[in-house]
Parts: structure tokens; sequence; C-alpha cells
């Protein structure tokens, strides 16, 4: 295979002063960004970091850590963005998990690092982003930069797609990372960018966590195209259209939960912003509510797209804009490179109308990390399953009516019941506990907890709530708790978990 230079060695030598990176009143140019990268992968390689090792990242979006993402794909390592909100054990597993070469932390969690580091197997070398004292034993990243020497590595076959394992859920409430050792299939990409139109013009917002595949995939397809990349350390509504505004934005990815923030602003605050300079607002990660979508249309016009994936499986069904208002509840059509199968139990097809499990095949897919048995469960001559359940209309639009897992989705972001159900069944006044999602206007869904408690116990909703704390991250803490005399179980003791669902779903106007 022809070798080629890393992307951002190309956009330096084109158009170096050209703002690849803003956050807050801090730009980096084509050429600094490039340059930092080969100081931030020469760091790393001096270290230990060899080609194929698995490196976990733990920051804040910033300068700093985009700086490191790139300097670990120049350094042919493959990157692990970590969920910012675990800790302790849940911290722990994933570090060791992926097998971390080396751990990346940011200024606000190398003390999260140090907990879990007493849970660790083996001591990974420990790297601290940012300009604050870490303690000892850690590997202060700029001290290392400012060493290093930042001209360009040695080409890749690739030009530096870039290998990546990003933990997604299990049913076993553990997390399992999606490895893709070889990057995405450049063709993939292109398709991708076509679909979507992003161009060497754009200016990207990000303002959902890194550690999400689909932000992080949207913020490196704004870099591969020699765009300019607006980031947000952390989500603030007005924030987001007040920097639309300031700097043109053009596309910007999020979760439907931070798009229902902005539209929640006062009419008055948002229309101290021009936002005209929108031309695609992509939605995905958790449906989106037609009343949302309405609203959102009327303000920042005929932009949104709204697509259905997974993080094992990339892109899968895309809604364009024309299509929003006039197919609600539709997750979209399969672009091109996309296969799509809707199967029975018994793996027969089912007609148009009819619920079947979705299978995907294309060039994303991911296998589970030393996982073999899980993927092979996933995996049906070459097409991949996350457990979803659609029916396709005869116009070959899909909709997501259910899950085979019961996995909650709040605010995009990934939460396994069995983890909070095992915390809740800690405590002594419980004799049983489901964890379920509801519908929540704000997060899409929300986690509640129903509860049976032991004769004669007692407890309150506020009780076992604040039980949870410290238990597990806060973002998996039942937001309620209903109680009952008993919870309802098949003959095999296993949760009813759509007989206890349905109820609150009921007069929602759609299902989950």
């Amino acid at each position: 295979m022809t070798e080629v230079p890393d992307i951002l060695t190309v956009h330096a030598a084109n158009h170096p002063e050209k703002p690849a990176l803003i956050c807050g009143d801090e730009v980096l140019t084509y050429r600094e960004y490039d340059e930092r990268s080969n100081r931030a992968a020469r760091s790393l390689i001096d270290r230990g970091v060899e080609p194929g090792d698995r490196v976990a990242v733990m920051a804040y979006n910033s300068v700093a850590g985009s700086v490191v993402s790139a300097g670990l794909r120049k350094a042919h390592a493959v990157n692990v963005p970590v969920n910012f909100r675990l800790h302790g054990s849940e911290l722990a597993y994933v570090i060791q998990d992926s097998g971390a070469r080396a751990v990346c932390a940011g200024p606000d969690f190398v003390e999260h690092v140090e907990a879990a580091r007493a849970l660790l197997e083996a001591a990974p070398v420990l790297v601290a982003i940012g300009d604050s004292a870490p303690p000892a034993g850690w590997l202060r990243l700029d001290d290392a930069m400012a060493a290093a020497s930042g001209d360009a590595l040695a080409e890749d076959e690739d030009g530096g797609a870039g290998a990546a394992m990003i933990y997604t859920s299990g049913t076993t409430g553990h997390p399992k990372g999606a490895y893709r050792p070889q990057g995405i299939d450049p063709m993939s990409v292109l398709q991708v960018l076509q679909l979507f139109g992003l161009r060497n013009d754009d200016v990207h917002l990000m303002g959902g966590p890194g550690y999400h595949s689909a932000v992080g995939a949207f913020a490196s397809m704004t870099i591969l195209c020699g765009g300019t990349l607006v980031i947000m350390p952390r989500f603030d509504a007005e924030q987001a259209v007040a920097l639309a505004e300031r700097h043109r934005v053009t596309t910007a990815f999020m979760a439907p939960t931070l798009l229902q923030r902005i539209m929640d602003l006062p009419d008055a605050t948002r229309a101290r912003y021009d936002v005209s300079s929108m031309r695609a607002l992509i939605l995905g990660a958790a449906p989106c509510p037609h009343s949302l979508k309405e609203r959102a249309s009327a303000y920042f016009g005929e932009v949104l797209w709204e697509f259905y994936g997974a993080t094992e499986t990339g892109f899968n069904l895309v809604l364009r804009p024309e299509d929003q208002l006039r197919k609600p509840g539709s997750a979209g059509r399969p672009p091109e490179g996309q296969e799509i199968r809707l199967l029975d139990d018994d793996g027969s097809p089912v007609p148009d109308g009819q619920p079947g499990e979705l299978w995907v095949r294309n060039n994303w897919l991911a296998s589970y990390y030393n996982k073999p048995e899980a993927t092979r469960r996933s995996m049906r001559d070459g097409f991949f399953s996350v457990g979803d359940i659609a029916y396709r209309d005869a116009e070959g639009f899909y909709y997501i009516c259910d899950r085979k897992i019961d996995m909650i989705i709040s605010g995009g972001v990934n939460i396994y019941p069995a983890e909070i159900e095992a915390s809740l069944h800690a405590n002594p006044a419980v004799r049983d506990a489901a964890v379920i999602g509801v519908p929540d206007d704000q997060w899409g869904e929300a986690v509640k907890a129903v509860v049976a408690l032991q004769p004669g116990a007692s407890a309150t909703e506020q009780e076992l709530i604040d039980w949870c704390r410290g238990r597990i991250a806060d973002y998996k803490r039942p937001r309620s708790v209903d109680f009952v005399a008993e919870l309802p179980r098949d003959q095999a003791g296993k949760l009813l978990k759509r007989t206890i669902r349905a109820p609150y779903w009921a007069s929602a106007g759609r299902s989950i």
C-alpha cells in the first residue's frame, strides 16, 4: 500500500495559518496542531507506547485533549476515550479490560485515575494533560512535549486514519470495547462526508463529550476535511448559540437532550443570536421527539438531519432535512454502503410493517475486544446486531420501536440497569428491584427504579437515591423510585421489564 502523509501534515502544508481548533480564546492553527501532535506522539513513544498499544484518555473537550488524540494516531496507538463520569471500580474496569499501556488524564481527572490505580493488576504509564503539577509517578505531558521534536513522524499507509476502541454497553452490566484495530475504511468515511455534505470551509461545533463515538467521529471528520473545530469543554445552551453566531458555525452534532436545552431557552434569549450560518444540525444517539424537531426547525431552519447507528456499526440509517417533519418517528433510510435486514427470531426476513431485529452489514463493523463470544452472538452471516427492533414502511423508511436488551439511553448516554439494580439490592431494605427508562422531555429517558421492600422494612425514595451515591456514577443514579408489593417475573425468574415499563410509556406517544 502506498504511504501517504498524515492528514494534519497535509493541511499544515496547504493552509498553515488556518484555525484548526478553537476553544474559548485559545486558537490553534493547522501548523501548530500538526507540530504539537508530533511532539505528543514522540513523548508517548519515548515512554514506551508502541504501535497497537491501547491508551486510555480521560479529559474534558479541550485543545490539549485534541492534540493528544492526534498524537496517538501519529504514534499508531489505539485511542481509548473514557467516559469522564466513571470513577473507582468502573474506571479501573475499563483501564484493565482495555489493557491500556498508558492513561492520559486531564487536570480534573488525575485524582480519579489515582483512586482507580490501586485496583489495577498492572501499572500503566500515567500522563497528565494540562499545566497542573501531577502527583509523583506521573509524566507531565507539557514538559515532555517541550523537549520533543515537532518534526513529522514516519508516513503511514493510510494517512493516519487512526485505530480506536470505544466502550459501549453490554447486557451483563459491564461495558465492552468496540475495537477497530485498523481504523475505519477510508471509502466508508468518504461516503459519510458526501452524505452530510461536509466541506473544508465548515466550522463545526463540538458540544457533546468527546468520548461519545458520534461526537468524536464528527470532530474527526471536520479535521479530515480541513475545517475548523469549535470546542466546548462542557455544554451550555446559550453559549452554544452564542458560539454559533460568533464563529459562523455551519455544522453541529448533538444528542436531542442538548437540542432540548437550546429550545428551552427563553425566546428572547435565542432571538439575540444569529444562527443562520447553520446548514447541517445533525441529531443522533437517541430518538428526537417530533415536537422538538418542529420547534428546532422553526428556529434553525430546515437544516435538521437525524441518523441511527451504534458504536459497533457506524451510521446505518439517515433521515434527511426534507423528511424530518414528513416522517415522524422514522430513523430514516440506509445510505450507500449499508445493508439492512429485519429478521424474526428464526432468522427469517419480516414483511414491511412487521417488527424484526435489525441487522447491519458494512465496512464499519467493530468486534468486542477480548470478547469473541460476545462478538459471535452479535453476528449472523456477516451482519451485526445490537438488539434493536424495527420495522420498515412501504417507502423504505425504518422505525426503531423496541430493544431486546434493557439498556437505557439518557441524554445520548448508554446506562445499563444491572449495575444500578445490583447497587439497590445491596440495601438491606430492598427485596427486589428493577431499573427502567421512562419518558423524559429533556433526557429522552430518565432512570427509574421500581422497588419491592423486605417485609417490615421501610425506605423512602430519597434514601434509596442517596444510597446509590458513591456506589455508581451520578448519572446512573435513579431520578425517581416507585414502590410495589412485588415485581413481575416469569417462571424462570427473569424480570418482565416490558411489563414494568408499559404503564410509564402508555401515554408517551412513542415506544421504547
